[in-house]
């Protein structure tokens, strides 16, 4: 009995370290060095391009340029009140993840992934404009404060050329280093 419980616990073992194997790494930063295929995040994390890594770049748009049923990536930061304000905003091609969750695991910060119902212009309490997003997703909707120096991009396929020093990445890694997806701005 003994030894059936050590093979099952060193399978379940082999088992859970083969799954954290295969999980992918994100890393989010800045690029500190470029050289040849390989190029380094924030002066420690050292990446490399392959033939099947997907980048993407961020083309910036403006707001007039997001329409009702586009679906949106929404970064915010969450009020005391629970009020939503977007430091960045993204327009997908085709939906991704819908819904609305802490982003990085912080309950300050919200990730909202959703179809567009409403942009609406309008003015505050104080006589500022204000510029509101309704995001609708199976289960809920968010209504979200998109302030002037809100980050507003949409993805494009991007290039290696794009992977510039200076540029900020968001990315996915395997084990051995490769790039997943690499998600670029300009720097």
């Amino acid at each position: 009995m003994a030894s059936i419980r050590r093979s099952s616990l060193a399978l379940a073992l082999l088992l859970a370290a083969a799954t954290a194997v295969a999980q992918p790494t994100r890393v989010r930063g800045k690029i500190t060095d470029v050289q040849g295929d390989m190029f380094t995040v924030d002066q420690k994390t050292h990446v490399h391009v392959g033939d099947k890594t997907e980048i993407v770049y961020t083309q910036p748009i403006a707001l007039a340029d997001i329409k009702p049923g586009d679906f949106l990536g929404v970064t915010s930061n969450k009020a005391a009140d629970g009020s939503l304000t977007a430091y960045e905003v993204r327009r997908f091609p085709k939906p991704l993840n819908p819904g609305h969750r802490p982003f990085d695991g912080r309950n300050d910060q919200t990730m909202t992934n959703a179809t567009v119902g409403a942009t609406v212009q309008s003015v505050t309490s104080d006589g500022q404009a204000g510029r509101v997003l309704t995001l609708n997703y199976d289960g809920g909707s968010q209504k979200i404060v998109v302030p002037e120096n809100a980050s507003i991009s949409m993805l494009v396929p991007g290039k290696r050329d794009h992977l510039v020093r200076g540029a900020p990445v968001n990315l996915t890694m395997d084990g051995s280093g490769m790039a997943l997806r690499v998600q670029v701005s300009a720097p």
